[in-house]
């Protein structure tokens, strides 16, 4: 039987960076995943760039049913401190929108950074290796793997969640934390998008593939969610940036609100057009809004559309205004985990040390990453808590 001072299972990007800073640190560590590809969440991410981080990105951030567990970890490994690291490894990058930091070229750039920090740890790697059964023998765990059965007094897992199946996302880290006595908040897709009602969308099919800033809210309280971003439609329902962000906050069975023209008063812009101008409505509102939003919005109120603005009553554009800019919808669904960028819900902060990610049930046992019941907004907030878990984790492994 082989034996490590730790055993990393999950090669995504937590597992890579908590490898890597532990091997560097002096442990001889294990990194094992299943997946015949590495790291393929990392590859697809940001089109192909990787959106690695934010520059922004705080507590603010992230959702949790322990909304404070995060607190820590991020403040002791930064966005600043793996930017630090990046331009180290000489990788050029750019912000592109509200402090999302991709790179110049290609995430293969993020990967093998991490590769290389991981040889500097002098890090095995084994993959593809799934790991068959984990269990704590009377001194270390015990891992029953691909090659054999391991031995290692620290386990992390860094599985992360159910997105995106066809990558390899499975659901051995829940199972793993449920085998010990963790409890799993309810995991669901997050940044997702939107599905509607096929008779009820119908009307708004034609606008597949449009898309316009918007502001969007759900929720109440302390649940709350408001984002002003762009949003696209689709055949099936509603997507981009703006429905992937309220995805997170969004609850089955609840309304989305959606203003579709947020810089302006589109009752007082309407009203007052009705004093210099003769023209018909729907080429007035199209100089507000894009012009097949217009048509197909006004397709089922001809009688007004086709009318010049001085016949119409203040109030009916009042009206229609309104509905524009308080546009209730109520989703059906989402498109699920197959596109969902992220799984909310996971291991229960609770019972989880937020200095080390070390289970409060079973001494050294650890979780990292999107495992961990802890999500970020669109725009590198997701990777940035894989990077500060896994900092969190690795110190803990191989203190100073």
């Amino acid at each position: 039987m082989q034996s490590f001072d730790a055993v990393v299972v999950g090669a995504g990007a937590a597992g890579l960076f908590c490898a890597g800073v532990a091997g560097q640190r002096g442990l001889r560590v294990l990194l094992i995943d299943h997946a015949d590809k590495l790291a393929e969440k990392i590859r697809i991410s940001g089109g192909g760039r990787c959106n690695f981080t934010n520059r922004d990105a705080g507590p603010a951030q992230f959702l949790s049913a322990n909304p404070h567990f995060c607190r820590s970890a991020l403040a002791r490994y930064t966005a600043q401190d793996f930017i630090a690291l990046v331009q180290r490894h000489r990788i050029p990058f750019h912000e592109k929108h509200k402090g999302q930091l991709f790179c110049d070229g290609s995430s293969d750039e993020i990967i093998a950074m991490l590769l290389r920090e991981c040889e500097q740890g002098a890090v095995t790697r084994w993959q593809p290796c799934a790991v068959h059964e984990l269990r704590r023998g009377a001194e270390a765990f015990e891992l029953a793997t691909d090659r054999g059965p391991v031995r290692a007094a620290r386990v992390v897992i860094a599985t992360g969640g159910l997105s995106i199946p066809k990558i390899g996302a499975s659901d051995f880290g829940y199972r793993i934390a449920r085998q010990f006595g963790h409890r799993i908040v309810e995991t669901r897709p997050a940044l997702v998008p939107l599905t509607f009602d096929a008779a009820a969308w119908a009307p708004f099919v034609p606008l597949a593939g449009l898309s316009l800033q918007a502001r969007v809210q759900t929720g109440s309280g302390k649940a709350r969610g408001e984002f002003l971003e762009d949003l696209l439609f689709t055949h099936r329902g509603l997507s981009g940036p703006a429905i992937l962000q309220i995805s997170t906050y969004w609850q089955p069975g609840s309304p989305i609100r959606l203003d579709l023209a947020p810089a302006d008063d589109l009752g007082a812009r309407l009203v007052a057009a009705k004093n210099g101008s003769h023209r018909k409505l729907v080429n007035e509102l199209a100089d507000l809004l894009p012009r097949r939003l217009a048509d197909t919005w006004l397709a089922s109120h001809r009688e007004l559309s086709d009318r010049p603005l001085p016949d119409i009553r203040d109030r009916d554009l009042q009206q229609l205004a309104s509905a524009l800019q308080r546009w209730e919808l109520l989703p059906c669904g989402s498109e699920g985990y197959r596109k969902a960028e992220v799984t909310a819900g996971g291991v229960d902060t609770r019972e989880l040390s937020s200095q080390s990610m070390e289970s409060r049930l079973v001494p050294g046992l650890h979780f990292i990453g999107e495992v961990v019941d802890v999500t970020g907004w669109l725009g590198g907030y997701n990777f940035q808590w894989a990077w500060a878990s896994a900092a969190a984790c690795a110190r803990a492994l191989a203190p100073a």
